[in-house]
């Protein structure tokens, strides 16, 4: 598939870089065309010259963490579950996971919050064990397989656990509108699409310079707000 999106000839990019390793390849062999390139959703900073689309990662894992600390003042276990076979390699996943942790850095007198991690490589509730949510009041999933966890909570019926995670997928839909998920930060895929093809078009046919990146808004989605 790469060789043949190499040997193919186009005027630009769009490119989604949705496994880490094989990316790293892929753009170092299409920088040698010299071609626009529109990067969405991931964004993997000097590998190639590129226009960015999508969410800061960082701050959209800084304001999960100010979800979590909304409303509450006595003691909160805060789990961390981590879905991904590439987890290290994953900048997306890292910087979430970096700013989470920064909210409550940067704010000393939240003493109240404990934090822990689990992974699993798959998304597969039989993954899942009740000993990994043993006094746990709320959990940060931070991709969109926050639906692997709540099927799991509604499986084992554990109630009352805040949970924070990413992406209008049907799944977490239907656990947000059942009040198991809380949130869900939205990352606009669609909008992302569209606005990597405008960059192209002005890129190309209209030769403008807009080299950079576009931030996605950090839109919030609960229950009440879903459309």
């Amino acid at each position: 598939m790469v060789s043949e999106v190499l040997d193919f000839e186009c005027d630009g990019l769009l490119f989604s870089p949705i496994f880490h390793e094989e990316s790293l390849f892929f753009l170092d062999e299409y920088k040698k065309k010299n071609k626009p390139v529109a990067m969405i959703d991931s964004d993997i900073k000097d590998k190639i010259d590129h226009y960015y689309i999508g969410q800061d990662a960082f701050k959209s894992g800084y304001l999960a963490g100010r979800l979590i600390s909304f409303a509450v003042k006595n003691k909160r276990n805060v789990l961390i579950v981590k879905i991904a076979k590439e987890i290290d390699n994953t900048s997306v996943y890292l910087q979430r996971i970096k700013g989470f942790y920064t909210f409550f850095e940067e704010h000393p007198e939240l003493t109240n919050f404990s934090f822990s991690e689990i992974t699993i490589k798959n998304p597969d509730v039989n993954l899942l064990n009740l000993e990994m949510f043993e006094n746990i009041n709320s959990i940060f999933v931070p991709n969109s397989r926050t639906y692997v966890v709540a099927q799991f909570l509604e499986k084992q019926n554990i109630k009352g656990i805040r949970i924070i995670g990413y992406d209008l997928l049907k799944e977490n839909i239907a656990y947000l509108n059942s009040g198991i998920i809380d949130f869900l930060i939205n990352q606009k895929p669609e909008e992302q699409g569209y606005l990597g093809v405008n960059y192209l078009y002005k890129k190309i046919i209209l030769q403008e310079n807009l080299d950079g990146s576009h931030f996605i808004p950090l839109d919030i989605i609960v229950k009440e707000n879903y459309m």
